[in-house]
């Protein structure tokens, strides 16, 4: 969903979070990764502009950080 949000492929998000795409294709497929390759995904989707939201009775969410002028 973040991802998707961004317009960005596999390759992007790699790119920005220092990942490599099998770890990328891994996570999203629900699999296994690394705690720091996980922290790294979240930070460069934040970068990006993506806020995380908590489930609070709607579920976890994303959506895109209000800008600032």
């Amino acid at each position: 969903m973040g991802r998707a949000a961004l317009g960005w492929s596999t390759a992007d998000l790699a790119r920005e979070a220092d990942v490599g795409s099998n770890t990328i294709n891994r996570f999203e497929a629900g699999q296994d990764a690394r705690i720091s390759s996980v922290d790294k995904i979240r930070d460069a989707l934040e970068r990006a502009g993506l806020q995380f939201i908590p489930e609070n009775g709607g579920g976890a969410g994303v959506r895109m950080r209000e800008r600032k002028p």
